[in-house]
Parts: C-alpha cells; sequence; structure tokens
C-alpha cells in the first residue's frame, strides 16, 4: 500500500530547508530566552526579504551575533558593527545590524523590570498558545489586535524592527499562536501544547 503524502501548510514548499523548519520548528512552543532572541531578531532582519533567504542564513547569524547571547551583543562596539556590516552571510543592512546590537541591549533592561522575555512574552497569550482553525493560508492574517499591542509595547521599550506584521510572524514561530491550517498534519500535532 502506497504511503499517504503528509498534508502541510502550502507555504512550506518543497525545499528541504524549509519543509524542515516547517515540520520540527514553525509554530512550537519556544521558551528559551536565548531562542526567543535569536527568533525576534531574525524575524526584523526578515523585514523586505523572504524567511527562506534568512532561513539560509540563520546559521551565519548565529555564529556573527555569538549564539545570540545577549550579554555579548550587548558590549558590541562601533568595530564589531563594521566586522558585521562587512560579513556576506547576513543581511548587511546599517538599520538592522543596529536594532539588533540595540534589542540586545533593551533585552538585558527587560530582564531586570519583568524577569525575562519568555514571561514578558508569554504574558500576551495567557501562558499557552493560540490556536487558531484557519482552513487556507489565505485566512491568515499577517497581524493582529494582538500584536499591534506587543509592538506598540516592545517599541516603548526601545525595541527596534518590532513592527506588528514582525511581531506576528514572532508570535507564529515561537508558538505563541498556532496557525498551521487545519489540514496540515502540525496543526493537531500542536494544538495540544501548553507551557512546560
Amino acid at each position: 500500500m502506497a504511503k499517504v503524502p503528509l498534508q502541510r501548510c502550502a507555504w512550506a514548499g518543497d525545499d528541504p530547508l524549509y519543509v524542515a523548519y516547517h515540520d520540527r520548528e514553525w509554530g512550537v512552543p519556544l521558551h528559551d530566552e536565548r531562542r526567543l532572541f535569536e527568533m525576534l531578531i531574525l524575524e526584523g532582519a526578515q523585514a523586505g526579504l523572504s524567511w527562506i533567504t534568512i532561513l539560509r542564513k540563520r546559521d551565519n547569524y548565529r555564529a556573527a551575533f555569538d549564539g545570540f547571547d545577549p550579554d555579548k551583543m550587548a558590549r558590541y562596539g562601533e568595530p564589531k558593527v563594521r566586522a558585521l556590516l562587512a560579513d556576506p552571510g547576513i543581511v548587511r543592512n546599517r538599520l538592522k545590524v543596529a536594532a539588533a546590537v540595540n534589542n540586545a541591549r533593551m533585552l538585558l533592561a527587560l530582564r531586570e523590570r519583568e524577569g525575562g522575555l519568555d514571561e514578558y512574552l508569554w504574558r500576551y497569550v495567557d501562558g499557552k498558545p493560540i490556536v487558531n482553525t484557519w482552513r487556507t493560508i489565505k485566512e491568515v492574517p499577517a497581524r493582529t489586535p494582538l500584536s499591534d499591542t506587543m509592538s506598540k509595547d516592545l517599541k516603548r521599550r526601545g525595541f527596534k524592527f518590532v513592527g506588528s506584521t514582525i511581531c506576528y510572524a514572532f508570535m507564529q514561530a515561537a508558538g505563541m499562536v498556532n496557525d498551521h491550517v487545519t489540514a496540515c498534519f502540525r496543526h493537531e500535532e500542536l494544538a495540544g501544547k501548553r507551557r512546560r
């Protein structure tokens, strides 16, 4: 008997890197501060580009930005910024690189006030993923009132490249919302996941 192929969200396409990201990462509840910070920076880096472009450069980003260690990144000075802007393995956009360094500094301030990125971000969804029931990719919004609120508060706290669309893409990637379409095999697998 022939094996029935898995149904996936249409955006995953057939690029092996994209398929693996869809199947193993996208929408999985994420609570590790460094990984949350990485996703926030990478979603900002994606602005105006396709996610596959960033995904292909992700290992380079991890190497260039010291594994997204905010303590190290917050100490980057002009020589390090110049080196990053000369690195062909990342998106060499001055505003995006500056935002990454700035956001590391803002994260350190957030830690002191809020206890950390995990606690702060997951409060927006009361500590558990929002499970949506979209049938087609066309139904999935690019932003929501919740991502608007998150964006405004992050900006108020000094974060950069955190517009509402970026925040919603981040929420999807970090599993704060389950936006796998209902026919996708990952929708049901993730629908029951809860915080820790």
